[in-house]
């Protein structure tokens, strides 16, 4: 992480590993131009690390073989090469580049990799606090949201509707809530 880029993390010192059963990675994206699908991507994991100067830094995968949008039909056609190509790429990561301060929230910087693509991906980052826990140690949630564009990460699949327009929109916004436990 750059010098340049980096804040003092809200957060003591040390290891948080994010907990994934109080955690959601979540996506939507257009669908035939006037709704949306949602979905969720039931297994990921990722750590963020903060140092003793309070600069942080985060690391997170996600298996993107654990999609689901409720559709078992539509969940294994975006695992196929029309769409992540699961088979060949089952994992989607993102590395921190950085991380500013944007008012009272935080901008986090990194490089995320989808189907063997890595583009640099800015997000919103809201920090929800720390609490003691519940006899497991200190715990602290935050919020993220970013919007990529999937072409930019080879899914280019083209479905065209009949009277204009297509069935799957280019932008897909990911949303993420966040729970991370010290080590």
């Amino acid at each position: 992480m750059t010098s340049a880029t980096t804040v003092k993390a809200p957060i003591p010192a040390g290891t948080w590993n994010i907990d994934a059963t109080h955690s959601t990675v979540g996506f939507s994206v257009k669908h035939l131009m006037v709704s949306k699908v949602r979905g969720t991507f039931d297994n990921f994991s990722g750590t963020i690390t903060v140092d003793e100067n309070g600069a942080p830094s985060v690391q997170a995968e996600i298996d993107v073989t654990s999609i689901s949008t409720n559709n078992a039909q539509r969940d294994g056609h975006i695992k196929s090469a029309d769409f992540f190509d699961a088979e060949k790429y089952p994992t989607a990561t993102f590395v921190s580049t950085g991380v500013r301060e944007n008012g009272d929230d935080y901008t986090l910087e990194g490089d995320f990799t989808l189907k063997g693509i890595t583009k640099p991906v800015t997000l919103d980052l809201e920090f929800n606090g720390t609490n003691p826990g519940m006899g497991h140690g200190t715990v602290a949630g935050f919020d993220a949201k970013t919007v990529i564009n999937r072409k930019d990460f080879g899914i280019d699949i083209e479905m065209p509707l009949e009277g204009g327009g297509v069935v799957v929109g280019d932008k897909i916004t990911i949303t993420l809530e966040i729970e991370a436990l010290q080590a």
